[in-house]
């Protein structure tokens, strides 16, 4: 099996993750003109509560990830196989777990959140997903400790893959029975997907094991369940505080935008518009991020374990880097082409791009804070990324509660919420990577420099946007054509300031071992 370098692995995890978000859109797209901004709020409530359980079970690919990460190090093959199955058996009861409370608690979760009925076929159709998933996790974090991010990569666009086509399918054959039907069709989707992923992932293993030629079949073990829950648990809970900030706005902002003096409809509407709209754009640059965090988690507990400092601060150095060139030229895009990129999304549907607007403001908090969280757990310190997404969230709960009632505010205020609430986490990571690691960030190469080169891009890119438009063209080319040569100005740019040269992205690239 090869072995792959940080920037690499996380380069393939990107791009997958990026054409997972776009077969995403294929997915929202029709679902809005199926259903409209209605239906999404449904949609949304079952979604949220779905990535609820799905915090529950992410600490598990980290830890088993670490875990293999640290066997392989030491060149201990048994031990790896070992890791691979006691997380098999831990999985499983989570997942019957989830797919269970899921199903058996809907018309609960309904009742006493104070959720629109109409949200109930969706929520049954998502509850089996569980099951599925925390199969799924074992393969990811096994491939992941090994270094080698493809499977994982392939099984995200199989995943999404499935989850297009089924659910859009259902939506269209089950949408002259109501949008909650219609819905609770596309719904489904996400469990079919999980299932053709955990079937590509089984059969990716079992050929994987054979050019091994490994004929280790690993053993559960006592000892390893205890270290992979104390890895688990904590970066389980600190990722169900991060699904709790989506609750947070699930729970509290329809009903707090009817004390700001609006009826029911047009809440559900601002609702959706930030949910499935707003999110859903800020969350593809998130993408990116998340495969750096994933990446990262195995190189550091790699270096760490081997106690190789050099590497331990190049590989820190090189994730500061790549998360400023990732969240900073996102943020600038989405802040100042919010309209047009809603308008060249949804056609006649657009509405919200405010919302959208403001929320870019997030993704460099949100980028950082996922970061430095995977830092410190890859290097022993699990449950400091915890205690800071707490106080993020607590700050995002008391902050919606009071500015979104304030008619002057309304729904501006869970965004205002979700800057804050990550800001501080972010901070204060940063804060505990210096006490307690003794990294020392190299603030002009890792934030100085991407950020004047955003800036210029930026310019560049609304100059070309708006001469196109002068020029004939329509505000979705000229969107289309600007993003794309400020891509390519911003990657020049890099190069031209010195963030990344091309000699270092080439010796990564190339750089792959046998392991």
């Amino acid at each position: 099996m090869k072995k792959q370098s940080l920037l690499k692995g996380t380069f393939i995890l990107a791009i997958s993750g990026i054409l997972c978000k776009f077969l995403g859109l294929f997915f929202r797209w029709p679902l809005i003109m199926l259903v409209g901004d209605e239906g999404i709020a449904y949609y949304q409530i079952s979604y949220s509560v779905y990535t609820f359980f799905l915090g529950v079970a992410a600490g598990a690919p980290v830890a088993i990830s670490k875990l293999i990460a640290e066997k392989n190090a030491v060149g201990d093959r048994k031990g790896v196989f070992d890791v691979f199955k006691t997380s098999v058996y831990m999985m499983l009861i989570l997942g019957v777990g989830g797919s269970t409370i899921m199903l058996c608690l809907a018309k609960t979760f309904i009742k006493y959140l104070n959720w629109n009925p109409n949200a109930y076929p969706s929520l049954i159709a998502i509850g089996f997903a569980p099951f599925f998933i925390s199969i799924i996790t074992c393969y990811r974090g096994f491939f992941q400790g090994m270094q080698n991010m493809n499977p994982s990569a392939i099984s995200q666009v199989v995943e999404q893959s499935g989850r297009v086509v089924i659910g859009i399918g259902l939506a269209i054959l089950l949408l002259p029975k109501g949008k909650a039907y219609a819905v609770g069709g596309a719904t489904l989707g996400a469990t079919a997907g999980a299932l053709f992923a955990g079937i590509y992932l089984s059969l990716k293993y079992k050929q994987e094991k054979r050019k091994m030629d490994v004929n280790i079949k690993g053993k559960s073990n006592p000892a390893i369940m205890e270290k992979l829950l104390k890895v688990a648990i904590p970066i389980s809970l600190g990722s169900t505080a991060g699904s709790i900030m989506a609750l947070v706005d699930t729970i509290l902002v329809p009903n707090l935008l009817l004390k700001s003096g609006m009826d029911i409809m047009k809440s559900i509407e601002l609702y959706g518009q930030l949910s499935g709209k707003a999110h859903l754009l800020v969350n593809i640059p998130l993408t990116l991020s998340v495969a750096l965090s994933i990446s990262l988690v195995p190189v550091i507990s790699s270096a760490v374990i081997s106690n190789k400092r050099v590497e331990f601060e190049d590989k820190i150095d090189t994730a500061f880097k790549i998360s400023s060139v990732i969240s900073i030229p996102s943020l600038m895009g989405l802040f100042f082409l919010a309209y047009p990129i809603l308008h060249m999304l949804f056609p006649g549907h657009s509405d919200g791009y405010e919302i959208l607007k403001y929320l870019s403001i997030s993704i460099p908090f949100i980028v950082f804070y996922q970061t430095t969280a995977s830092i410190l757990q890859a290097s022993g310190h699990t449950y400091k990324p915890l205690e800071t997404l707490l106080i993020g969230c607590l700050i995002k709960v008391v902050v919606t509660y009071i500015l979104v009632p304030m008619p002057n505010i309304n729904i501006y205020g869970a965004v205002i919420g979700s800057i804050v609430g990550y800001l501080v986490p972010a901070i204060l990571n940063i804060i505990v990577l210096k006490r307690c690691l003794n990294v020392k960030i190299k603030y002009y190469n890792t934030l100085i420099k991407p950020s004047f080169a955003s800036v210029i891009m930026i310019f560049i890119v609304i100059f070309i946007y708006k001469n196109l438009l002068i020029f004939g063209f329509g505000s979705s080319i000229a969107c289309l054509i600007g993003i794309f040569l400020g891509g390519i100005i911003y990657v020049l740019l890099i190069m031209i300031f010195g963030v990344f040269d091309y000699s270092y992205i080439k010796s990564k690239f190339l750089k792959e071992k046998n392991v």
